[in-house]
């Protein structure tokens, strides 16, 4: 009995195929020295090197690297007992990836918080991952070239730049080279399989998961594989010639990645529990919303392979203001591509690369919303693969099937890779610090509410940074524009309150912070909006509504280390009301000159000034009240606290 013809890889007859060849194209599969392949890895190593050597002089930016490593206590410590303790427990940044955590406190312990070695060590990483995945596809395939193409545009292609050259995305390209690692394995296993082997194909994927669970799809890329390159399944390609292992039915393929599904499963478990505030501030988007999204971000990253400009830190969601007609595009764009590839469904890479990027960006899709993203070029680090194997191939064979003169395949191909790595190293100068990021996101996207957040408050340190000063005209703008384009933009609200509170504006910042309260149940946004409230209040000398508000936060952290510096300016403060009344009642110089010194502590500048100059009028000897008034005019800008203790930047 003939057997059954697979509905997708058409099975061809081994009497037509030749030999030494591959199964559908009859790709010469010439042996390639160890020699060559050192200098191939040497090249391919130096020119990622060369072409992302430009991020290692870039400084952290003020998006998560703040909370990965500049402001993290723990990561600061280097690899201490308490920090294995706390990365392998905590939840914080909503994922549990306790190889992540790890990793960056070792590179405080090896650099401190130096930004050039933390740069190097994710630029490593990459480097790592290019040259694994280059030798696992030429020893799969035996197609030098192709592979080294894959590996190439993996490399330098622009729209990695965000996972490479951001520090808090370490994740990313550590899970990458665990990914990697654990294809090898696979293929290892594939050529011999035992429970050793599996075990460490198994290892190596709880690994990855631990730094990023991005990975989670692997079962099913490994089945992927199993069709191409590695033609494991029974009937329906003849062995691979270039890397031939033994062939199974599917079900047992299948039956053979349950274990791996399994650790899928408990992975995505704790990635669901420790995402589930973020997921439970997205739940109001309906599914349509969520649908039309995700149809928008893979055309989107479809578009980005193959035309990488215009990338941003942040792209607006896009569910809830796509155009009807722009939605039934992306819909009629990728189903296109489907079809074709359903056509050509004889070429197996065709089919595999195309179900590997579909695959791969589920997680990262949106039809579980977490954050306020449409999408993000560091999700596609890996989906993205699939559509260069599906290139790369594709235009092999057609250019082999016209006879093409391989020189001129080598020339285009090399004039893609100059054309991309300028882009990619243009692109890195965007990272020089966080106003050319934010500026630049603003500059490429449209709506940028969250954009205009975070270059208002990059814009406010570097002011802090040159004159001391916590407000600027310019930052204002840019959270007032962040309201404007999204009325419940918690981040808008807080930054906004902040920039009011410090101007002395205090009834508006009140309203601000307010405003927060209501739209967020976020502990941490409730608690930094807590601690700002009772900041005002206290300088509105209204200390029962701020020891209210205080009372609150203590309920919800009571380790705070913000509240209890508040807490001690609101007993100074209360202590100066005290010495204001008693000195009204009973006017001494020395009541006078203790209140200047507790207003100078909190900051009320004037007002010490104005009470040294009652403790001269009081007593015009005094010297302890003249030489604090010298002392305030040969500082022009006396430091004085900050009214907000919890503003964004």
């Amino acid at each position: 009995m003939a057997p059954r013809q697979p509905p997708v890889f058409t099975r061809r007859p081994e009497s037509k195929r030749p030999e030494a060849r591959t199964a559908k194209t009859g790709l010469r599969i010439p042996a390639v020295s160890p020699s060559k392949l050192f200098a191939i890895c040497l090249l391919l190593g130096l020119a990622t090197l060369v072409v992302y050597y430009r991020a290692i002089g870039n400084p952290f930016v003020n998006y998560d690297d703040t909370a990965y490593v500049t402001e993290n206590p723990h990561i600061q410590q280097g690899l201490t007992a308490d920090t294995w303790r706390w990365a392998i427990s905590t939840t914080t940044e909503s994922n549990w990836h306790p190889l992540t955590w790890l990793s960056h406190a070792l590179d405080c312990q090896l650099y401190g918080l130096n930004p050039a070695g933390h740069h190097f060590s994710s630029l490593l990483l990459h480097v790592m991952s290019v040259l694994i995945l280059f030798l696992l596809l030429q020893r799969a395939t035996g197609a030098t070239g192709r592979s080294l193409m894959v590996a190439a545009l993996f490399g330098l292609h622009p729209i990695n730049v965000e996972s490479v050259a951001w520090v808090a995305e370490r994740k990313n390209v550590l899970s990458m080279f665990f990914f990697s690692l654990t294809l090898g394995a696979y293929g290892w296993y594939a050529r011999r399989p035992n429970v050793g082997r599996y075990v460490v194909v198994g290892v190596l994927f709880a690994l990855g998961l631990a730094a990023k669970p991005m990975i989670v799809t692997l079962p099913f890329v490994l089945l992927l594989v199993d069709f191409w390159p590695l033609q494991r399944v029974l009937n329906w390609q003849p062995p691979s010639p270039a890397f031939p292992v033994p062939q199974s039915p599917l079900w047992r393929l299948g039956v053979e990645k349950v274990p791996l599904l399994l650790l899928s499963v408990a992975s995505s478990v704790m990635t669901m529990a420790a995402q589930k505030p973020v997921i439970v501030h997205n739940e109001h988007l309906s599914w349509l919303a969520r649908v039309v999204n995700a149809l928008y971000a893979y055309s989107m990253y479809v578009m980005k392979a193959f035309w990488p400009t215009h990338l941003a830190a942040f792209y607006p969601y896009e569910g809830l203001r796509l155009a009807s007609w722009e939605a039934v595009l992306c819909l009629l764009f990728l189903a296109g591509i489907s079809g074709l590839v359903w056509r050509g469904r004889e070429h197996a890479y065709w089919v595999v690369g195309w179900l590997w990027f579909l695959g791969t960006l589920i997680p990262m899709i949106g039809l579980v919303q977490v954050g306020d993203q449409a999408m993000a070029d560091r999700y596609a680090y890996l989906p993205l693969l699939g559509i260069f194997t599906m290139v790369v191939w594709g235009a092999g064979d057609w250019a082999e099937s016209r006879r093409f003169d391989r020189r001129w395949l080598v020339a285009v191909g090399g004039i893609v890779l100059t054309v991309l790595s300028w882009l990619t190293w243009r692109q890195i100068g965007v990272w020089h610090s966080s106003p050319d990021l934010w500026a630049h996101a603003l500059k490429v996207t449209k709506d940028n509410y969250l954009a205009e957040d975070y270059a208002g408050a990059a814009l406010l340190v570097q002011a802090y940074d040159a004159t001391g000063q916590r407000y600027t005209d310019e930052s204002l703008v840019h959270f007032q524009n962040a309201i404007r384009m999204n009325p419940d933009d918690v981040i808008g609200h807080l930054n906004l309150g902040a920039d009011l509170h410090e101007r002395g504006r205090l009834q508006e910042a009140i309203q601000q912070y307010q405003l927060v309260l209501k739209l967020t149940d976020d502990v941490e946004m409730r608690t930094k909006t807590l601690i700002d409230l009772g900041a005002v209040y206290r300088q509105l000398d209204d200390y029962t509504t701020a020891h209210r508000y205080y009372d609150e936060v203590r309920k919800m952290d009571p380790h705070n280390s913000v509240l209890f510096t508040n807490l001690g300016k609101m007993g100074m403060g209360e202590r100066a009301q005290q010495l204001a009344a008693l000195a009204a009642s009973h006017p001494l110089p020395e009541t006078y000159v203790q209140l200047g010194q507790l207003q100078l502590a909190l900051g009320e500048v004037e007002k010490a000034r104005a009470s040294y100059q009652e403790a001269l009028k009081l007593k015009p000897g005094m010297a302890e009240a003249r030489s604090a008034l010298a002392k305030l005019g040969k500082e022009k800008n006396p430091p004085e606290p900050s009214a907000t203790s919890n503003s964004l930047p």
